[in-house]
């Protein structure tokens, strides 16, 4: 893997969509306007999962695909917690449901017409639909992430994310019903639920300037960028009262390297991201409900 940076400063690690590749799904957030600011601090690595990038072959008769827990078993972050500071988590979906549970949600479809003409095309004619298929038979069979809210004097043992937490969902994604159940098993003092407005499914597509915001927000929890500009969040608080400003402030830290320049964007697949050393690293996913 190259261009991987040196020092204390995470890596903003990425993970697409099923029907997705690391460009239609990130490349609106990441060549937005407004993330610059935050490119000029940080690394990105985007990976794309075995057969889902653009041009891919369609992977041998061979081969055997990967389970979900294999996949994320592939990326050293996620195989190590302990080097994760942060994670963005998209439309997650703590069950294991499948993918057409959400297909009889209407309202996206009414109110984004034309971009899911765009994703649909990009889906029926750009993705390798042999290996797609595969992909999708993966995460048809993956297990629950069998997560719950620890509470006090409750089960010590309780399992749960370490690290702070943003799960963003857009009001009119087919996913909002299970990011909130999801919201409600974590811990309320390290996530934070980020309702979007007027967007679904792709809030990283359709609002990106929004989702900028919400993530500077998140990184100055963590410590780092202390000095960004904030001027275009508008953003919904959760039951709990947990907030993106606050989520984490008992990590914070003084990080006076802000202006060093900005490092390469580097993009692997999963095949290769395995013998990376990346020492730390924000996550951000998104998983269709």
């Amino acid at each position: 893997m190259k261009g991987v940076p040196k020092g204390s400063r995470p890596v903003i690690m990425t993970f697409h969509d099923i029907g997705l590749n690391y460009k239609s799904c990130f490349n609106p957030l990441f060549s937005h306007e407004d993330m610059q600011e935050i490119m000029r601090h940080f690394a990105v690595c985007h990976v794309d999962a075995p057969g889902q990038h653009e041009g891919a072959s369609t992977l041998s008769t061979e081969y055997t695909y990967p389970s979900m827990d294999q996949l994320s078993e592939t990326l050293p972050q996620l195989n190590h917690p302990d080097k994760v500071e942060g994670l963005v988590l998209i439309n997650i979906n703590a069950r294991a449901e499948s993918v057409i549970d959400s297909l009889t949600h209407k309202e996206e479809i009414q109110n984004n017409p034309d971009l899911i003409a765009t994703y649909r095309n990009h889906i029926t004619n750009d993705v390798n639909q042999s290996n797609l298929a595969q992909f999708f038979k993966s995460y048809q069979s993956r297990r629950g992430l069998e997560i719950e809210r620890p509470v006090p004097r409750g089960n010590i043992n309780a399992r749960t994310l370490k690290c702070p937490a943003l799960l963003v969902v857009g009001d009119s994604s087919p996913a909002v019903e299970a990011v909130v159940e999801s919201n409600a098993k974590l811990n309320p003092t390290q996530t934070t639920l980020l309702k979007m407005a007027d967007c679904g499914g792709l809030p990283q597509v359709s609002q990106p300037g929004k989702l900028t915001e919400a993530f500077k927000y998140f990184i100055q929890g963590m410590g780092y960028m202390s000095s960004a500009s904030m001027t275009r969040l508008v953003r919904s608080r959760t039951a709990s009262g947990s907030s993106i400003a606050s989520c984490d402030s008992s990590r914070s830290r003084s990080h006076t390297n802000d202006n060093q320049p900005a490092r390469e964007h580097t993009d692997v697949s999963m095949e290769n991201v395995s013998n990376s050393t990346v020492d730390q690293t924000v996550v951000m996913s998104q998983q269709q409900d």
